[in-house]
């Protein structure tokens, strides 16, 4: 038997760029903010590289190695859902990850908010963002996830029409305000991944299922939240159940010294600085507890269990 799937996702945006922090840093703003993204995007490369996976749990040929470790013993590999803005300023870095074979995909240029746009302004987002990806390091990008999981039936299909094989925006957990609202029910799912059409397919984020509601069981603000055993057996649970699960982090919730918003509402505050301080150690303790999964990209879990 297989082991399970475990498919980290990045979203590469900076501190200044949340949602949360929007009407006290507008996107005119942003380049006189501090620049963090970069040494955070190291530090979480370098997690990945420290993380030897038990021998077990290697990815097939598919997979990159790290050949740092002895006998090119796999380490982790995720999918960073790129910035556009952060890949114009800082392209090297975009470069860096495909180089150190991690998946590059894309976040949208600006962080807007799919259901806030008009269908030509998505398009052109969507369009754009990918082509300046592609430019970066020269190969297809096949991924997009929507900034605050903001999706709905027509963005889908602005998403799929924009060029793109996959999206990794839904997040069934229903009482966030932002978060988009489709049906899934009605296509078609193999693993976790749902077949919106022949050529395009959705990746959900993981969340567990309680009575006919979901829990928020990805990641992200609920992963510095939650106590670690706690988090880490709803994990097993949903592995055990789907073979694979899909987590998501941003760089700035390993970065406890990042510059603080006094002024934006409490309840952001809160959610955004909750737990900072112990994230990446956090995070290398998960990757170790799962250890036997295999660690690949999106990408390569939908070459897996589609013709993709």
């Amino acid at each position: 038997m297989l082991d399970p799937n475990f498919l980290i996702t990045v979203d590469v945006e900076d501190w200044f760029q949340v949602e949360n922090f929007k009407n006290h840093i507008p996107f005119s703003s942003w380049s006189s903010c501090e620049l963090r993204v970069e040494r955070n995007v190291h530090r979480l490369l370098d997690l990945f590289d420290s993380v030897k996976l038990d021998s077990h749990s290697r990815p097939r040929k598919s997979s990159a190695v790290n050949p740092s470790h002895p006998g090119g013993a796999p380490s982790p590999k995720a999918t960073f859902f790129v910035l556009g803005w952060i890949a114009g300023r800082i392209p090297h870095l975009v470069r860096e990850i495909d180089a150190r074979g991690h998946e590059i995909a894309s976040h949208g240029y600006k962080h807007e908010l799919c259901n806030d746009q008009s269908p030509g302004n998505l398009t052109t987002d969507l369009v754009e963002s990918k082509k300046l990806l592609e430019d970066v390091i020269g190969r297809q990008v096949y991924g997009y996830r929507a900034p605050s999981f903001s999706i709905n039936d027509q963005t889908l299909k602005i998403i799929e029409q924009s060029g793109y094989r996959y999206d990794s925006s839904y997040n069934s957990f229903a009482m966030h305000e932002r978060y988009g609202r489709v049906d899934m029910t009605r296509y078609e799912k193999k693993g976790i991944s749902i077949k919106i059409s022949n050529a395009f397919h959705e990746l959900p984020i993981s969340n567990l299922k309680f009575g006919v509601g979901s829990l928020p069981w990805g990641g992200g603000g609920y992963f510095r939240l939650m106590p670690f055993w706690l988090f880490r057996r709803g994990v097993q649970t949903i592995l055990n159940k789907a073979k694979a699960y899909l987590f998501y982090v941003h760089p700035w919730e390993i970065d406890p010294g990042q510059p603080r918003l006094d002024e934006a509402a409490r309840v952001y505050r809160f959610r955004h600085y909750v737990n900072l301080k112990g994230t990446y150690s956090k995070l290398s303790k998960f990757f170790l507890y799962f250890d036997r999964c295999r660690f690949i990209t999106c990408h390569q879990y939908l070459n897996q269990v589609r013709d993709f």
